[in-house]
């Protein structure tokens, strides 16, 4: 009996390090593929990175569970997973968009429901992919949810997502200070995001700051 259970208990650690091994091996995948996308947009290199690390860290601070942050941490890197559909050339237009190419951008959340609700890896990770584009008062798209109807990871991500844009030099303008940044996400408190998720980002700057600091030294060509 005791060769067996050891027996068991050996094959039960074998699993587990196999499963491991299969979950490391998929997010390096993932990471793969953010990195791909980001060479469609030029200025956007990191991108997923910075703000899928800034995500988790937020999401770890509001007490979502482990479990989730995985999912979440997915979702944010493949949170543009849907501009595959758009052109480069639209992405990449320095000048103001016209309506159809406003109304194509406005495509890449569906577009990116549809690729991943046929993965079963990454159907849980879709809340951010597809709500990214939501906003507090109602505004966003692609479905014009308001307040606690939108996910909770993308209300998170959604203000980590501008508060990187607006902090990144970009071609048709350059960065803001991070005063200015700060205002602007206090502005738009309970307008674009969530009041809640405002108040636990600004008493977490310095802890941002320092984490997009070591996310820029550490990116690297994959």
């Amino acid at each position: 009996k005791a060769a067996i259970a050891m027996e068991n208990s050996d094959l039960f650690q074998g699993l587990k390090r196999s499963n491991l091994e299969i979950t490391h091996a998929y997010d390096a995948v993932i990471e793969r593929w953010t990195y791909s996308l980001e060479q469609r947009e030029h200025e956007m290199i990191g991108h997923g990175k910075c703000t899928s690390e800034l995500t988790v860290h937020l999401a770890r601070v509001m007490e979502i569970s482990d479990e989730e942050l995985v999912h979440i941490r997915r979702g944010a890197l493949l949170h543009d997973i849907g501009t595959v559909v758009v052109p480069e050339a639209v992405l990449n237009k320095s000048g103001n968009l016209t309506e159809d190419e406003q109304k194509m951008i406005q495509q890449h959340p569906i577009a990116a429901q549809k690729l991943m609700q046929r993965i079963d890896l990454l159907a849980p990770a879709m809340d951010i992919p597809y709500y990214h584009h939501e906003r507090w008062d109602g505004s966003g798209y692609p479905q014009g949810l308001k307040g606690e109807q939108i996910p909770l990871p993308a209300r998170i991500f959604s203000l980590v997502d501008v508060w990187v844009a607006l902090t990144s030099d970009r071609s048709y303008r350059k960065k803001m200070a991070q005063d200015e940044a700060i205002a602007y996400i206090r502005q738009n408190s309970g307008i674009l995001f969530d009041p809640d998720v405002v108040k636990v980002f600004i008493s977490e700057i310095p802890r941002i700051l320092d984490i997009m600091d070591k996310v820029e030294q550490a990116i690297l060509p994959l």
